[in-house]
């Protein structure tokens, strides 16, 4: 089974669905977890970054996901990571490699194969870029 899985979560609907999945897969496997959100910055020329959500809303989605999983006794970690918009997947896949995890899990946008196709998608991103499974949860 998987013993370290990374949990990437965000505040969509598919959050606690995605936290759910992740939970039974660490208490079936007695393996940890670590849940990461990474939050988007824009770039604005001159204007320098501009965050789409504050580093307190990043923290609570984060510290929710650990919670949930603590409270399951699962041994969970959390952190916040930053990106400039379009670089999440990167920054998921390297998370995934420095916590050495066995297993991505995240969730979905829910948009059509051809919407994905058309305007990306970070979970179509993380399955392309990731050399290790990854869980999609809808």
């Amino acid at each position: 089974m998987y013993d370290r899985l990374l949990l990437a979560v965000d505040d969509s609907d598919a959050a606690e669905r995605v936290i759910n999945a992740a939970r039974e897969m660490a208490v079936l496997s007695d393996g940890e977890v670590w849940a990461l959100h990474v939050r988007e910055n824009e770039v604005f020329g001159r204007g320098g970054l501009f965050a789409t959500e504050t580093a307190a809303q990043a923290l609570s989605v984060v510290e929710h996901a650990a919670q949930e999983l603590d409270d399951a006794g699962v041994k969970a970690h959390y952190e916040v990571r930053n990106a400039i918009y379009g670089r999440t997947a990167h920054e998921i896949v390297d998370a995934a490699r420095a916590h050495d995890a066995d297993v991505i899990v995240m969730g979905s946008t829910g948009r059509t194969d051809l919407t994905s196709l058309m305007h990306g998608n970070t979970a179509h991103k993380v399955i392309h870029l990731s050399d290790r499974p990854v869980l999609v949860v809808r």
